[in-house]
């Protein structure tokens, strides 16, 4: 039996006024007791180590300001905080929700991004931490499934993100946005590199430093980003690519000239920053247990 052709719920193929209203009352209601957060689009989709089935560099390179509703205020959720055999696992989340028209608008247009999407960064003023989207739902009652007839494919009116605590592994996260820039240099391993006396000038924090035998960073064999400098003293440096020798360090901007004395051990972090080519450490480490020179190291005969 067919509907009344007078009252029509669910029409197909279109966006009523009466859906419009709702979408705007959401964004409204998400204004007034939502919260400011950042969003961070993973930039290194395309680079892929399909040995390991992962990124060899996820980039997040750019940040866009995003109002979110906190579904679940009492608390986080997910496993806790919890120590294993691995060590200390934080396995918090958090359900956050977002206008899919206030994405649209606001990241679509600079990152051609139709939809949040499992991997990107948000960064939480509220706990002061970073979060990756573990999940997108956009067919469940957080999403208002169907509300008016309207919520087929991408036509929803809100995006709920699963959301689990971040944990950092060395990707590249320099957005130009110094709330995150600064926050995430404390999470890189650092080096440290002993300066001698006789220097000039002053690194600044976040510079570029290199070294090269033409003085110029396009042709550096080594570089790396300050992140505290005590002057005549050592130097701490993160992101580092290639190893320091003891010769010159030149500041990209600052054009400051210190000459390195010692530095911690870097050549284990290569050019990609997160190193897959870990065959030569294996090969290494199991040259001073095993005896490959015989004909059965792992036996008798």
């Amino acid at each position: 039996m067919a509907t009344n052709q007078y009252f029509n719920p669910f029409p197909a193929n279109q966006v009523t006024n009466e859906q419009l209203l709702v979408e705007d009352l959401l964004i409204e209601s998400m204004k007034i007791y939502g919260m400011d957060t950042l969003y961070l689009p993973r930039t290194s989709r395309d680079v892929v180590d399909f040995l390991y089935g992962e990124d060899t560099l996820k980039q997040y390179v750019q940040s866009f300001p995003l109002e979110m509703y906190l579904e679940n205020v009492q608390g986080f959720e997910g496993e806790g905080d919890f120590v294993s055999k691995f060590g200390l696992e934080i396995r918090d989340e958090i359900t956050l929700l977002v206008s899919r028209r206030r994405f649209v608008h606001t990241v679509r247009e600079l990152a051609d991004i139709n939809r949040p999407r499992e991997g990107d960064l948000v960064y939480v003023p509220l706990t002061d931490a970073f979060f990756e989207i573990s999940f997108v739902e956009h067919e469940n009652e957080q999403a208002m499934f169907y509300t008016l007839g309207r919520g087929r494919g991408a036509n929803v009116y809100v995006y709920a993100l699963k959301l689990r605590k971040f944990v950092f592994s060395n990707e590249l996260v320099l957005t130009g946005n110094p709330t995150i820039d600064d926050k995430i240099k404390d999470y890189y391993p650092r080096t440290r590199i002993s300066l001698s006396g006789d220097g000039t000038g002053q690194y600044g924090v976040n510079e570029t430093v290199f070294q090269s035998s033409d003085l110029t960073l396009a042709n550096a064999s080594v570089q790396a980003v300050v992140h505290t400098f005590v002057p005549n003293t050592h130097m701490d440096v993160i992101r580092v690519q290639g190893t320091f020798t003891s010769a010159n360090v030149i500041g990209e901007t600052s054009n400051a000239t210190f000459t390195v004395s010692t530095s911690d051990d870097t050549a284990t972090m290569n050019t990609s920053f997160e190193s897959i080519d870990d065959n030569a450490r294996i090969e290494a480490d199991a040259d001073g247990i095993l005896d490959f020179s015989e004909t059965n190291p792992f036996g008798e005969a």
